[in-house]
């Protein structure tokens, strides 16, 4: 049976040779790396692209992601491996066969530094119920933009004033670590694991004025234990890690909310750190709060990471193994039962006189 090949042929204007040299890569990288990940075969000269493949809408697929690239190395100057990981796990296939016109609607957050787009439609969902919601809860695995986000809507709510601070809080519970033995006071000691925050802030705002700000207070970083007795009012406020608060802390928490405040909880119920038989207060929550009005709940999963593929595959066969042991533990469970029964049926029945 002869396999029909579908081509097409895109001229990039304008014509620039830095962009087209960023485009493509060294040793064409980037196009190969396209024609790995969509299954076509991408032939070049100059500023002409013929493609080709068996699935036409792999074919139209890489044209329009040629395009957006084409455009991003306009603008930068090249184009990264990862820059094309993430306009892939943007919009799938199916997203990059739709019109042009639908990008021209797409939602975007404004900062000061930059712009921040949204990666998909549960990443663009997130961001709308947290214009939308008081408190959001953003839970699933890491890299999939939740706390990132959530800081992104924090400065531009700032900037905008609708908030008068920002509050980065996280509970002081660390994966095989004890805070104990680092140098400083309680807040010292949390500033490292809110490093990722920091370098969101930096991102938006940069340096100077995130120092500044932190001087001022307008952004605050504060120890969950902390805010036992504090009412936020006017505030963006921000929970990370929260798989790793109780249920005391969590309902702590979420008893500060004042008036014209937003709370974004983030977190991860499969990376909870908390002491053996503890339950997580974000576990908690999602069952308490569900339904609540005022109240979002975006579920992430491993199809929304936007970090380099791997992790996404990492991800999966975490979720794979566990479900696996746990259908072990059962049929463990149900042997020992079993077991039991049968030794409690065969031992001789004692009668009285």
């Amino acid at each position: 049976m002869e396999i029909t090949q579908t081509t097409q042929q895109i001229r990039l204007a304008p014509a620039e040779a830095e962009a087209l040299v960023g485009l493509c890569g060294q040793l064409d990288e980037n196009i190969k790396l396209i024609e790995k990940r969509l299954d076509v075969t991408i032939r070049y000269r100059a500023e002409l692209f013929d493609i080709s493949g068996e699935n036409p809408e792999h074919v139209a697929a890489t044209k329009m992601l040629l395009e957006n690239l084409y455009r991003e190395a306009l603008a930068n100057g090249q184009v990264t491996p990862e820059t094309i990981h993430l306009y892939l796990q943007e919009s799938a296939i199916e997203s990059l066969t739709s019109s042009k016109n639908d990008n021209a609607g797409q939602l975007v957050i404004k900062t000061r530094k930059a712009f921040v787009k949204p990666k998909g439609a549960n990443q663009q969902g997130y961001v709308k119920q947290i214009r939308k919601h008081d408190i959001n809860l953003g839970i699933g695995p890491a890299g999939t933009g939740k706390t990132y986000l959530a800081v992104a809507c924090a400065v531009e709510a700032l900037e905008a004033d609708r908030v008068e601070r920002i509050m980065l809080v996280r509970p002081a519970v660390e994966a095989g670590e004890k805070l104990g033995f680092l140098p400083g006071d309680l807040s010292q000691k949390i500033d490292p694991y809110l490093r990722p925050l920091y370098d969101a802030l930096y991102e938006m705002l940069g340096f100077e004025l995130v120092d500044k700000l932190i001087e001022k207070n307008v952004i605050e970083i504060a120890p969950l234990a902390f805010m036992r007795g504090r009412t936020l009012n006017n505030a963006f406020i921000i929970l990370d890690e929260s798989q790793n608060t109780t249920r005391e802390q969590m309902k702590m928490f979420l008893t500060r909310i004042g008036f014209g405040s937003t709370a974004v909880i983030t977190g991860d119920t499969t990376q909870v750190d908390l002491p053996r038989g503890t339950t997580s207060g974000l576990a908690q929550a999602m069952h308490v709060l569900k339904g609540v009005s005022g109240i979002s709940m975006t579920m992430f999963s491993s199809s929304d990471v936007v970090r380099h593929p791997i992790v996404q595959r990492i991800v999966e066969a975490y979720d794979r193994f566990d479900i696996e042991e746990e259908a072990e533990k059962k049929v463990r469970t149900q042997a020992r039962l079993a077991a039991q029964a049968e030794h409690s049926s065969s031992e001789p029945s004692s009668g009285g006189k």
